[in-house]
């Protein structure tokens, strides 16, 4: 396995100290919580590409039988952390864990008021569990936004997490990701169903907001790249893609990237995220609850502040138009797939 390390203007002495603590040695394993979902599922082959033994924590045992690769040394272990049932066991003997668990509130918005305190009390119970086995490192895979700009409910919940795993003894490195693109993605749906099925669209005045996307495959690299890269441990870094748009720019920039005529969008004063939610609930397979935080979150920019990632896990990022056409071929069903 190579492992990629960066000493720049360091005290060498306190760098062979962080890296001895740090290391991950062939035999260690490595904990994925969370790796039934969108981003966790595309991890774990990549993972198991660099031969990391893995171990996974699931609720229910028989969503985990599509994730086992064949050959790879992938252990599965059933509980919750919100239970917390299994995360002892799950813990044991593991270097280092990512951490991709994410609530998006209910089917309804009138579900839609627990999915903060879900998340935090299994940030909370993952933490006391992980101090107690000796757990090394974080790996956490959070929201872009600044507290001081009146953050969503959403990515305010984001960031609490964050701050969650960050405050005990395990050194959290922290990725903090706008939208990103890729097939199953909420948001990248959202925006699917929306711009391929709407030519004309009445909108909210957030969509002036801007945004810097994200291709999946390029948050797979950073997620990785940390991992192997022991520098990493302790920080926060911003992910984005090579572009910035308005929400605005990103629905045309899909539509020109499928080959779509122009978008036309009105932009109303009125349309409140409840509202939107509904529509996007009429329109698209997300529905209203996990809609209305996504939406919420419209207001907040969501722009990469530094590059500093670059300095520790340099990679090619990939274009919007190209992230758009992978995804696009991912996709088994919804508008845009011949044959639907």
């Amino acid at each position: 396995m190579v492992c990629f390390y960066r000493v720049a203007n360091t005290d060498l002495s306190r760098y062979t100290m962080l890296m001895n603590k740090y290391e991950l040695s062939p035999q260690d394993r490595v904990l994925v919580l969370g790796g039934t979902g969108f981003v966790g599922k595309r991890l774990i082959p990549e993972l198991v590409k660099k031969n990391i033994k893995l171990r996974l924590l699931v609720r229910d045992h028989t969503k985990a039988e599509n994730l086992l690769v064949k050959g790879a040394d992938i252990e599965v272990v059933q509980g919750d952390v919100l239970g917390p049932r299994g995360l002892d066991e799950a813990l044991r003997g593991i270097h280092a864990a990512y951490y991709l668990v994410h609530s998006m509130g209910g089917k309804t918005l009138f579900k839609n008021e627990e999915y903060a305190e879900k998340d935090r009390s299994a940030a909370k119970n993952f933490m006391a569990a992980a101090e107690a086995a000796g757990l090394k490192r974080i790996i956490y895979l959070g929201g872009l936004g600044e507290t001081k700009d009146n953050l969503s409910e959403h990515l305010r919940s984001r960031a609490e997490i964050a701050n969650i795993l960050s405050s005990g003894r395990p050194a959290a490195t922290v990725l903090r990701a706008a939208v990103i693109i890729g097939a199953e993605g909420a948001s990248y749906e959202m925006l699917r169903y929306l711009v391929e099925r709407l030519p004309v669209m009445i909108t909210p005045k957030w969509v002036d907001t801007r945004i810097q996307p994200i291709a999946i495959n390029d948050v797979l690299a950073y997620l990785v790249g940390c991992l192997l890269n022991l520098a990493t441990a302790g920080k926060s870094f911003d992910i984005g893609g090579q572009e910035i748009f308005t929400y605005l720019e990103m629905m045309q920039k899909y539509a020109e990237a499928r080959g779509l005529a122009k978008r036309y969008i009105i932009r109303v004063p009125v349309l409140t995220p409840m509202l939107s939610a509904y529509w996007v609930d009429l329109m698209t397979p997300i529905p209203s609850g996990i809609a209305h935080p996504l939406i919420e979150g419209l207001r907040n920019e969501v722009v990469c502040k530094d590059n500093e990632i670059e300095k520790y896990v340099p990679i090619s990022k990939t274009s919007f138009k190209d992230a758009v056409m992978q995804a696009h071929r991912e996709e088994k069903k919804g508008p845009g797939i011949t044959g639907f």
